[in-house]
């Protein structure tokens, strides 16, 4: 069983920075797909930025390209998010995830989620 914990959430002001962290518990965090998602009110959640196991590879939703960077500590057990020029629509819980399941967005451990708020 795989723990997350996100941190560094919180309200920032248009145009601000911030950068979530996403920590994990286990041994096999350096083997895991991680990704981190939103989800704002009313909507669905969605894909922000996933990173392979060794963090060779990301992938990012155009909506925060240039914008987001995703980045991973295999050593620290570590994944985070670093969110540049954020954007009132940036406003979200953001959650990390861990373990990709198949060829989707479909992964097997999930943290609690953190909130962000971007004021205009």
């Amino acid at each position: 069983q795989v723990q997350l914990v996100e941190s560094g959430g919180g309200l920032v002001q248009a145009g601000g920075s911030l950068r979530l962290s996403c920590a994990a518990s286990g041994r096999l965090f350096s083997t895991y797909v991680m990704g981190w998602f939103r989800q704002a009110p009313g909507k669905e959640r969605e894909l922000v930025a996933s990173i392979s196991a060794s963090g060779g590879g990301t992938t990012i939703a155009n909506s925060v390209k240039d914008r987001f960077i995703i980045s991973r500590d295999n050593a620290k057990n570590t994944m985070y998010l670093q969110m540049n020029s954020l954007k009132p629509e940036d406003t979200a819980v953001y959650y990390c995830a861990a373990d990709k399941m198949g060829p989707g967005t479909s992964y097997r451990y999930w943290g609690q989620g953190t909130q962000v708020t971007v004021s205009s």
